[in-house]
């Protein structure tokens, strides 16, 4: 009753004067294209109309500070810059004072239903922003765990971002990119992990400290050669200075066409310049293999692997089609037999956290992995939540989330 009354005796009083900003954050928050400008008229057109009737109603009967709890329902990685940095830059061109209490380093691990951060200001230049500062950060929150817990199952594999045409638009582009860099510093820090090396394009590239992206030919140019060894030639010849990683998967010749460019690239094989990229589809095996062979192989190397238990899905990650387990194993054994032991294996199709589980479980021989599984795959668990918690400094909210009171300045270890 306390806060209705206070609401009440503010009707018709003017909104607050503006103030300095007074956000408190890192000076190193790079601009950015990819993330929406914080222009009044797009925030309205954008942004669920229930808080824009809000706004409204607070501008006619009085504005209040309120004090606002962020968190979400399952465990993630704290990834807030993109987000803070829109909130301050809104805040800034509102003219209006914010304070945010952050519970959180950025990459530490929370757990689920803890309060992420706390943002204290104007209810009135608060109340319309939620639609867009929580897709700034609930998914991602669950990439950058994702792409920490692939790091963590694999730490001395490294990881190449590939999810950038598994977005929707640059925005998500850039705020997975970020979410993937954060998650694997923290495996970083944590265990040592190689992480998350690079990412497939150039504007994005700098949360991973390079200035350019990685990546060497896509499926469509060894069409345009005719052949697997014509595409890592022509890509040889352009590219003189570069390592040499090639498809080897695009005419079910998987194992004699990386023999063959081998053979063709033997000086760059022994100096360890040659990588060749298994993605093979899950429609059939790699070259050499079936079912039996698939067991026989991983009998040859890790007999006590497919002797315990599996779930299904365990038992194709391990000896299915496509990129395998077993078609990981055989693949080295037959570069080891010609004679090629410097030449990398990059692995790819479908490199989720479960399949790293499986493959690092039985240790597969993998120098690096290309995955975009890093993104959520249930979204409905990027779904952050923002509750007010207060108004004019008078505790309330809604019943049920009494949690949020008391979590404040709470911190977890780095990392996790």
């Amino acid at each position: 009753m306390r806060v209705i009354a206070a609401v009440r005796a503010r009707r018709g009083m003017p909104l607050p004067a503006p103030d300095p900003i007074a956000v408190g954050l890192t000076a190193d928050l790079e601009p950015s294209v990819a993330v929406i400008q914080p222009r009044d008229p797009e925030i309205s057109r954008w942004t669920d109309r229930y808080f824009l009737k809000s706004k409204e109603i607070v501008a006619r009967y009085g504005d209040v500070q309120v004090r606002y709890a962020i968190f979400m329902r399952r465990p993630v990685i704290y990834t807030p810059r993109l987000m803070l940095r829109w909130l301050q830059a809104v805040a800034a061109e509102r003219g209006t004072a914010i304070e945010i209490d952050q519970n959180y380093e950025e990459g530490d691990w929370v757990g689920a239903g803890e309060p992420l951060l706390y943002v204290t200001g104007s209810f009135y230049h608060r109340v319309d922003l939620e639609t867009l500062l929580l897709q700034k950060l609930g998914a991602a929150c669950v990439t950058a765990y994702n792409a920490y817990s692939m790091c963590m199952e694999m730490p001395k594999v490294a990881f190449l971002a590939m999810d950038a045409r598994h977005c929707v638009g640059i925005e998500m582009e850039e705020v997975m990119a970020y979410a993937t860099a954060v998650g694997s510093e923290a495996a970083k820090r944590e265990v040592g992990a190689a992480g998350f090396v690079g990412n497939a394009n150039d504007a994005t590239a700098h949360y991973f400290g390079r200035a350019r992206g990685l990546g060497t030919m896509p499926h469509g140019l060894i069409g345009y050669a005719g052949s697997t060894l014509r595409a890592a030639e022509m890509f040889a010849e352009t590219y003189p200075d570069e390592q040499l990683t090639v498809l080897v998967d695009y005419f079910g010749q998987e194992i004699s066409d990386s023999l063959a460019v081998c053979q063709r690239f033997a000086d760059w094989a022994a100096a360890g310049r040659v990588a060749l990229r298994l993605d093979t589809h899950g429609g059939r095996f790699i070259e050499g293999l079936d079912p039996q062979e698939s067991y026989a192989v991983l009998e040859r190397h890790v007999p006590t692997a497919i002797r315990r238990y599996r779930s299904d899905s365990e038992l194709r990650h391990l000896t299915g089609t496509g990129v395998s387990a077993a078609a990981i194993f055989y693949f080295r054994e037959k570069l080891d037999e010609a004679g090629y032991p410097k030449v990398r294996i990059v692995a790819s199709s479908g490199f989720s956290v479960d399949k790293c589980k499986v493959m690092a479980d039985v240790g597969a021989p993998i120098d690096v992995v290309g995955t975009g599984s890093q993104l959520p795959e249930n979204w409905r668990e990027t779904y952050a939540t923002a509750d007010v918690i207060a108004y004019n400094g008078e505790p309330l909210v809604k019943v049920g989330r009494e949690f949020l009171f008391n979590a404040n300045r709470r911190r977890s270890p780095r990392g996790g």
